[in-house]
């Protein structure tokens, strides 16, 4: 994601075009697709709320021949850390919750620590000290956790890597933290909460969360790159009940489009709020900077100008980038995990053309 960060601001910065920038939208997917580094991609931006372009390329399924469209459901990994992040500020705007009070005021049973206690403020900034994925057994487990309450059970006891709010380690397991927090405060499921109070309210008909076992028509297979070289293959699907707050959604490009110019809109929360979550919480001393459930990809002193999330899991690869004032988004969505190397350039490219697009329109 550093990477990716640089050529993003490279790109912006400079003014001549890059060999991406040379291609077509449609032949840089193609490219990708032909040398077998996704199975199946679609990506899309739009300025001002209008499409300007979505495009598809490969397959949703490679042994029956079924192209991947603009249509296809496929997972968005880590894209589901602002929604989330949204989801609890509407409740911060309510007073419903505080974001510097202890979490064990809206979980009681979960474990104190001897120094600092974890806030939700700590949370949304990766700065809990929660740790991540254990091991790549524990990411790509089949249990089933039947709440997010019980999803607790599997990290909860362990130790800090940190006294929370002195350090920055990115953790999906602190975003399931804030899902069983948003139930607790809504008596209301959280799969329930975000269906009413995000997507819908972004008109969003083609996103929900991801069950495991369960198919959803029009829903893309699952391919992998070992360890991101050679060939994509099939993958075995994991169960994603154990991060649905952080990585559990499963979407369209048409979707996230729309999410995005709902964001630029402050359908979901107030501008003040939105300003909020665009400052640099996740300590001075972090280089890739982010905020309350969003990366932000601009340097100092307007880091908030650029924001979005990258995400990576099992049969996905993705990218969201907003700019607000510019009132551009753009989406990348693949249903090839281990696919960055080859997806990052596509996604700069989709950014730069969505902010050229809106330079032109004034």
């Amino acid at each position: 994601m550093k990477q990716l960060v640089l050529f993003a601001l490279f790109l912006l910065i400079c003014t001549c075009s890059s060999n991406a920038q040379n291609k077509t939208l449609q032949s840089q997917l193609d490219e990708i697709v032909s040398e077998k580094m996704v199975v199946g991609v679609a990506a899309g931006y739009s300025v001002d709320g209008a499409i300007i372009e979505q495009i598809a390329a490969g397959y949703a399924d490679q042994k029956a021949k079924k192209k991947f469209e603009c249509t296809t459901k496929v997972r968005m990994a880590s894209i589901a850390k602002p929604m989330t992040a949204l989801a609890i500020m509407q409740l911060v705007e309510q007073e419903k919750i505080d974001l510097d009070a202890p979490i064990q005021n809206y979980i009681p049973d979960y474990p104190k620590h001897a120094e600092t206690q974890i806030t939700v403020r700590h949370l949304l900034s990766h700065t809990s000290g929660i740790a991540g994925y254990k091991d790549g057994k524990e990411s790509n487990t089949t249990t089933e956790y039947r709440s997010l309450y019980n999803a607790l059970s599997l990290f909860k006891d362990r130790d800090l890597l940190f006294e929370p709010g002195t350090q920055y380690s990115y953790t999906t397991y602190g975003y399931t933290v804030l899902g069983a927090i948003l139930e607790a405060v809504t008596k209301q499921t959280f799969e329930a909460y975000m269906h009413e109070h995000i997507f819908t309210k972004a008109g969003m008909e083609n996103t929900g969360v991801k069950k495991y076992g369960i198919a959803l028509e029009n829903e893309s297979k699952l391919y992998s790159r070992k360890n991101g070289k050679g060939k994509a293959k099939p993958a075995q699907e994991n169960n994603l009940s154990n991060r649905i707050p952080g990585g559990g959604f499963y979407t369209t490009v048409a979707d996230m489009l729309k999410f995005g110019n709902a964001v630029i809109d402050h359908i979901f929360v107030k501008k003040e709020t939105l300003e909020v979550m665009r400052e640099h919480h996740s300590l001075e001393k972090e280089n890739n900077a982010y905020g309350f459930g969003w990366f932000l990809y601009n340097p100092k002193p307007n880091e908030g100008a650029i924001i979005g999330h990258s995400g990576g899991q099992t049969g996905s690869t993705s990218f969201l980038f907003i700019v607000p004032e510019k009132r551009a988004v753009s989406i990348i969505l693949a249903n090839t995990s281990r696919a960055g190397s080859s997806i990052d350039p596509i996604a700069v490219h989709l950014l730069h053309k969505s902010i050229e697009k809106d330079k032109k329109q004034k």
